[in-house]
């Protein structure tokens, strides 16, 4: 079985490209999936660029033209809940798209992508990974340590923690506390991104697995930006090392 691997950005996309073994490229839509092997395993891998549009077209083309059997996105995102630090990896075990929904009272109530209540309601709120799909992943990283970060890198000379949650994913990149802290009481979310809820959307109409793993790269506040430019390579190449000890209860 083929697994696709979805990076947005170069930072992310740039460790697991080196560590590709017998890469052949194919350029589609004017983006390169590199097909290859990691640690023996087949792969896809592909920068998609950030954002669901461009997140959702990359899975698309894995599922349907590659014909890969499971999807993971693999990269960085803002931290959320003030319990984590930079560094730290989130494993979503549910993704929700933060900025669709119904507009009532100028305030957005976050709904489920392609519902509105006032038309098709559903009780549904996300996408969850599939039951057991997160069981085989928790019993792999059982005991499984990433090496410290250090502190030029945002760690704390300490091995960052592997936490599972809610992910959120929007089209905005998140730089404000107010914001930070409404997703954080109103959603759950432990981190959010601009990918992972396009990519579960997609995977799910295509009946396929997905995972989403993101390490802490800021904390998605007003510093982030420069948080994010510090320490975004460093982090995401904790997520990959994360993705490389899954692969064998991926497929």
């Amino acid at each position: 079985m083929t697994i696709g691997v979805i990076c947005a950005i170069p930072q992310e996309w740039a460790y697991l490209h080196g560590v590709l073994a017998r890469p052949s490229r194919e350029q589609i839509a004017n983006i390169s999936f590199d097909s290859g092997e990691l640690d023996g395993h087949r792969v896809v891998l592909a920068a998609a660029g950030m954002g669901k549009v461009n997140a959702a077209l990359v899975a698309t083309l894995l599922a349907d033209r590659f014909d890969c059997g499971t999807i993971v996105f693999t990269g960085v995102a803002g931290g959320l809940d003030p319990r984590l630090h930079i560094g730290d990896i989130v494993i979503a075990d549910r993704v929700v798209q933060h900025d669709s929904g119904l507009i009532r009272d100028e305030r957005l109530q976050p709904y489920q992508p392609g519902h509105v209540p006032l038309i098709n309601p559903t009780e549904r709120l996300g996408y969850p990974v599939a039951p057991e799909l997160i069981e085989r992943v928790k019993r792999r990283l059982e005991g499984f340590t990433l090496p410290a970060l250090p502190t030029a890198a945002g760690g704390d000379d300490r091995p960052p923690r592997i936490v599972y949650g809610t992910v959120l994913t929007g089209d905005q990149y998140v730089h404000c506390e107010p914001t930070r802290d409404r997703l954080r009481h109103d959603l759950g979310g432990n981190a959010v991104e601009m990918e992972g809820g396009a990519v579960a959307q997609v995977c799910e109409a295509f009946d396929i697995p997905w995972l989403v793993i993101r390490a802490l790269s800021d904390l998605a506040g007003a510093d982030s930006g420069l948080d994010f430019n510090r320490f975004a390579e460093e982090v995401a190449v904790s997520s990959a090392r994360v993705l490389l000890r899954l692969l064998p209860v991926l497929g």
